[in-house]
């Protein structure tokens, strides 16, 4: 079962146009993350067969996000081909309300994913 010490971090190769604000403030802060955890751009397939490979080591995943929108990006990445899903254990999804808190004020990178993740992470672990 992962702990919260085991990171899976993964970027994707895009070949669509990107909102300017995604430009501006994700793309440049997408490697910066340990140097071990920097992986070349995966297909989206490759991305979710990664994802269900990492998640396959974990009975019960608890998948935590503070906006609706990151849990349907989780689930739209596992979704390979019309009808078709990456292989993925049961999940159990977490929307949690957390009133003055900002996920990207308290990350060491804002807008990064991993950095994002752990801050949001670190301060469930730290309320709870």
């Amino acid at each position: 079962m992962p702990d919260h010490g085991e990171e899976l971090y993964l970027t994707l190769d895009w070949d669509c146009a990107l909102e300017e604000w995604v430009q501006r403030n994700v793309i440049p802060y997408l490697d910066t993350v340990p140097q071990q955890l920097v992986s070349p751009r995966l297909s989206q397939a490759d991305a979710a067969r990664t994802v269900a490979h990492y998640l396959a080591g974990d009975a019960e995943p608890l998948i935590v996000a503070d906006w609706p929108e990151d849990v349907a990006l989780f689930n739209a990445l596992l979704v390979t081909g019309p009808g078709l899903m990456a292989e993925v254990p049961e999940i159990t999804f977490r929307l949690v309300q957390l009133p003055g808190f900002s996920t990207a004020a308290n990350s060491k990178v804002p807008h990064n994913a991993l950095h994002d993740a752990r801050a949001l992470r670190d301060h469930i672990l730290a309320i709870e």
